[in-house]
């Protein structure tokens, strides 16, 4: 694979959380990375809370906000942003006598005013670690996961326009498909979910990847399938996410385990998998080692194409972290200097066809390089407005480079 991955700390959270629901957005014209609920360094039934957290993505200040407005704590949430609000979806409480109950809530965060909305409509089924996406910026799949005592085939779609949930093909009634502690994303019009845990003695680690299609004329509508890249590639509580065109699914484990950390087989402690996960054309991993990517995830922020956000999770020896960490996706050699200039403004980005170009002098060369380093635009700047129309382009990432005769300006460009 070889890609140029680089893993920095860049902030640290009020407290130590792991097994929380994250999410991205923009706060008073800041990137910003939202956590809800999980479990604390304790590890213990006791330090599961509803406690919410915010990180600036630039300065990498965090703070406490208000908690969940939910009863009692609970873990394996979902986060998702559409527009303005955050919708934090199912999760699971565990009482003191050990007993473990699904929740049917979902929150809804206002991102502008940053409190929290009436909650929306309940979950049909009950539902914790399960797949959460999002498709088109208006429906969020619920994919399998586990209700209370098993796992579950439904596939259910919140319509966050009408606050109802809808039901979508569900997955095929088998271990194979069913499962709790996968993990997913969308490509275009394709979900893709992988590993987590099926239901039986110990809860056997998966191997799978599963492929679904949506129907755009009807979303409902999904055609399931899947393969197995590497029948010795496991994956529990990875995270996953789209950069271009490509899925990827990013440290977690190859061992299931309970909250706090304790492999379900009884091999005692659980260390996290150092690895990213990319599909590759033929449907199989490519695979690049990273050292100090945690486990014990529920999801990661995505501010710009190439860049990702962990909030917390567990790390070696079942440690719960404080630390928000950026990984980057650098572009290949020759167009590795990727920076973000402040005189240089691209807007809308992600765009699906034109966008406009601040900042750029009348006869610098506008180039865009796919991220394997190939020439697929260029022109030179002949006025002030400068729109560029990428959307001849395939969906995926690009670099956007701007050369004038004293200076170089390159930005991630991502084409949807």
């Amino acid at each position: 694979m070889g890609q140029q991955w680089q893993l920095d700390t860049i902030g640290q959270l009020p407290d130590s959380v792991s097994n929380n629901a994250v999410a991205f957005g923009m706060y008073q014209n800041e990137p910003y990375a939202f956590s809800f609920s999980g479990i604390g360094s304790g590890k213990t039934y006791q330090d599961i809370h509803l406690k919410s957290y915010r990180c600036n993505l630039i300065t990498g200040n965090c703070d406490t906000m208000m908690p969940l407005p939910d009863t009692l704590g609970k873990v394996a949430a979902g986060a998702s942003r559409i527009g303005d609000v955050i919708y934090i979806i199912g999760g699971y409480h565990v009482y003191a006598s050990g007993d473990e109950k699904s929740s049917s809530l979902v929150h809804r965060f206002h991102i502008p005013t940053q409190t929290y909305l009436t909650d929306g409509a309940e979950i049909p089924v009950p539902i914790d670690d399960h797949v959460q996406v999002v498709y088109r910026d208006s429906l969020i799949y619920c994919i399998t996961g586990w209700h209370d005592t098993r796992n579950v085939e439904d596939v259910q779609v919140y319509d966050v326009v009408n606050n109802v949930w809808l039901q979508g093909t569900s997955v095929p009634n088998n271990s194979i498909y069913e499962s709790f502690g996968a993990s997913g994303t969308i490509v275009g019009d394709t979900i893709y979910y992988f590993g987590g845990a099926r239901f039986g003695f110990n809860f056997p680690a998966q191997n799978y990847v599963r492929k679904g299609v949506i129907n755009p004329s009807n979303p409902l509508d999904i055609a399931w399938d899947f393969f197995t890249p590497d029948n010795n590639q496991f994956g529990y509580r990875m995270a996953s996410a789209t950069i271009g065109n490509d899925a990827y699914w990013l440290g977690g484990s190859g061992v299931t385990y309970n909250y706090n950390g304790v492999a379900y087989n009884g091999s005692g402690g659980v260390e996290p998998q150092q690895y990213v996960l990319n599909l590759d054309s033929d449907s199989t991993w490519n695979k690049d080692s990273i050292a100090g990517l945690p486990m014990d995830l529920r999801g990661l922020v995505q501010a710009e194409a190439n860049e990702l956000y962990f909030m917390g999770g567990m790390l070696a020896n079942q440690e719960v972290s404080d630390q928000l960490l950026k990984l980057t996706l650098a572009p290949p050699v020759g167009l590795a200097n990727v920076t973000k200039v402040s005189d240089l403004i691209v807007y809308p980005n992600p765009s699906r066809g034109v966008v406009t170009l601040e900042g750029v002098s009348v006869g610098s060369r506008v180039a865009v390089y796919a991220m394997m380093g190939t020439l697929v635009k260029e022109f030179t700047v002949l006025n002030e407005q400068v729109l560029l129309n990428i959307q001849d382009l395939p969906r995926g990432m690009y670099v956007l480079r701007v050369e004038a005769d004293d200076a170089i300006q390159q930005t991630i460009l991502n084409k949807l």
